[in-house]
């Protein structure tokens, strides 16, 4: 059972999954700053509240905090627009790197095309 906890441990995927948690988890603190600390403070400055989780509404004698819920999906937006620069910023490294390995692809395309041509040139001679 310990060999086979082992190899399971050992499979690339794991390993993988355990390294994606844990740097997801430190890029939700720096999203979590970034948010708390850059983007709120400009938010408070343009309503002059710095935190709306107080912000609520009194029907009926019910107090409905809506504060709360406002702070939450701005934080999600935060967020969401996070990934969508990291997820971004990848897609262009990608087609960086795809363009680079096309490119030196080529180069090796034009010597097989250099090499047919001086090939049939001696076959003609040969005839």
């Amino acid at each position: 059972m310990f060999k086979e906890f082992k190899e399971f441990i050992a499979r690339g995927n794991v390993v993988d999954l355990a390294v994606a948690v844990v740097v997801g988890a430190a890029f939700t603190q720096v999203v979590n700053a970034f948010a708390q600390g850059i983007l709120m403070q400009l938010v408070a400055a343009l309503f002059d509240q710095p935190d709306f989780g107080a912000l609520s509404i009194r029907i009926r004698g019910t107090d409905i905090v809506y504060g709360a819920f406002i702070n939450a999906v701005i934080n999600f937006l935060i967020v969401a627009v996070a990934m969508f620069l990291v997820v971004k910023g990848l897609n262009t490294l990608q087609k960086l790197r795809s363009k680079a390995e096309e490119e030196e692809q080529e180069p090796a395309e034009t010597e097989v095309q250099l090499l047919t041509q001086i090939r049939d040139a001696l076959v003609g001679r040969e005839s």
